[in-house]
This record gives C-alpha cells, sequence and structure tokens, in this order.
C-alpha cells in the first residue's frame, strides 16, 4: 500500500503510510520528495529576494525606505518570539523555535536584498546627475 500510495502525488496521506508502515522500499521515495520539496523551497527564497531587490531598485526611494523599516520591525518581532518560544519545552517548542528561526532569516535575507537594491539605485543615481553641464557654452 504505501508504494502505491507514495507513488501518485506523494500527498501527505502517502508519507504518513510510509513513515508509519516503515517499509524499506519507500525510503527512495521519501528522499525524493525531500529533494524535491528542498528545492522548491530553495527557488522560492531565491525569487522572493530578487523580487525585494527589484523593489529596491524601482520603487520610490520614500517607499522603499518604508518597506525596509517595515521588514525591520518584522525581524524585531521575530526575535523577540524566538526568545520566548526558547522557554517551551519538548517537540511544541522545538517546532516553533525552528519556524521562526525559518522565518527569521527569511525575512533578514529579504531586508539584505531590498538594501542591496536601494545601495545600487543610489550608485547609479549620481551617474545620471553629474552628466549635467552648468554654465553657457558659446
Amino acid at each position: 500500500m504505501c508504494l502505491k500510495v507514495s507513488s501518485y502525488v506523494m500527498g501527505s496521506y502517502g508519507i504518513y503510510f510510509c513513515i508509519n508502515d516503515i517499509e524499506p522500499f519507500c525510503q527512495d521515495e521519501l528522499a525524493l520528495y525531500r529533494q524535491c520539496a528542498e528545492k522548491r523551497d530553495k527557488e522560492l527564497r531565491q525569487r522572493l529576494q530578487d523580487s525585494e531587490r527589484k523593489l529596491g531598485l524601482s520603487m520610490p526611494f520614500d517607499q522603499a525606505k518604508e518597506r525596509a523599516s517595515q521588514l525591520e520591525s518584522e525581524v524585531t518581532s521575530l526575535e523577540r518570539r524566538l526568545i520566548l518560544a526558547s522557554g517551551i519545552e519538548g517537540i511544541e517548542g522545538f517546532r516553533q523555535r525552528w519556524s521562526l528561526h525559518g522565518r527569521l532569516t527569511d525575512t533578514k535575507k529579504r531586508l539584505e536584498s531590498l538594501k542591496l537594491g536601494m545601495e545600487k539605485r543610489k550608485e547609479d543615481e549620481p551617474s545620471k546627475t553629474s552628466t549635467r553641464k552648468s554654465g553657457f557654452f558659446w
């Protein structure tokens, strides 16, 4: 049953049966599912970071600064929640800390990407203004 369920969509039921039956022939499917999930997560994180960098490049500067302050406050909130979750024992505490750590890491990288985009725009802007010539030329 494990192989039959797992070979379809690899939904949560398939994994549930594989883990609980502990069938040795399911291990390949579990490993494949884990690799696919990790690859998908990595690609999604990269796309989020690219989007934040592009926002930093294209957004009006005041809105980009406001976005950066929102992300900074989110980082602060997640850090505080992670500290509070460190007092929770057992598997529930571990799950909360693991989840908060992942969200905190992702948010920090998004903030870093946004700031990178804003800095790149700052570097590009002075070159545009330096091409203006002042004075009269005959």
